[in-house]
């Protein structure tokens, strides 16, 4: 049987890279996935996409911008209207700043963490009774390696994503005598097309990038996406039952 058959999810940062793979691979795994992102154009490439790989597929498109505190209400009540019910909740949406803190803006900050924590924590509080009704609710949230290895000159987007393996762990202890597990991944260098714009500016292709040897990791190379849809499937499946408050690193041995 199909590991999400008969779950309902939603996946913020649908539109592209990790959260487009992870809602194929959930589609693909039986279940209904509710895609949320800014971009409405992209996020209906993607959908079509996913109908086309997976001709059973049930996609709901919903274009927020999930830096807005009331999109999370919204996002949760469009997903109830449309399937009847919430299994799991992957917090993807993400955002990047290259500002050195000596020099970071306020309204850098705060769109930085609106978006990469704030989101988050928000859409839990929406989904939560949702989750709680399904009996076997998870929920995923998407941090990153920069969470434990900053980097300077990203010092805002450290900081969020460090935030997150802390939401992560309070929700845990906060919803596990109501039957919801929660969870991170930890992705490292991964092939998202942020990833191919920036360095088709340096020459490099796509192909370039698959091939390179890199120093981020002991596997030397770049994650694809559905490497890291992989682990988050997991965990939000009945198979990681005894899985909450955990951090998975889907980072290749970054931290060895």
């Amino acid at each position: 049987m199909a590991r999400l058959s008969g779950k309902t999810a939603i996946i913020t940062g649908g539109a592209g890279g990790i959260g487009a793979a992870t809602g194929e691979v959930f589609a693909s795994e039986g279940a209904k996935v509710a895609l949320v992102d800014i971009d409405a154009g992209a996020l209906a490439e993607v959908a079509a996409s996913i109908r086309k790989q997976v001709p059973s597929a049930q996609v709901l498109e919903i274009a927020r911008d999930v830096g807005k505190e009331q999109s999370a209400a919204e996002i949760v009540k469009e997903t109830l209207d449309a399937f009847g019910k919430l299994d799991v909740l992957v917090n993807n949406a993400g955002i990047r700043s290259y500002e050195p803190l000596d020099e970071a803006k306020a309204e850098t900050w705060q769109k930085i963490l609106s978006v990469n924590l704030l989101s988050y924590a928000y859409l839990a509080r929406e989904a939560l009774p949702a989750l709680r009704q399904s009996g076997k609710g998870s929920m995923v949230n998407i941090s990153s390696t920069h969470a434990y290895n900053p980097r300077a000159g990203m010092g805002q987007y450290d900081v969020a994503k460090a935030g997150i393996i802390s939401l992560t762990k309070t929700l845990a202890f906060e919803e596990a005598d109501r039957g919801v597990r929660v969870n991170a991944v930890c992705p490292g260098l991964t092939l998202t097309p942020f990833h191919v714009r920036r360095f088709a500016a340096t020459g490099k292709t796509e192909h370039d990038l698959r091939t390179e040897k890199v120093d981020h990791n002991i596997q030397r190379r770049w994650a694809d996406p559905k490497e890291v849809a992989w682990p988050i499937l997991w965990l939000a499946s009945d198979e990681a039952s005894f899985m909450t408050a955990s951090v998975i690193m889907a980072d290749g041995g970054t931290r060895v």
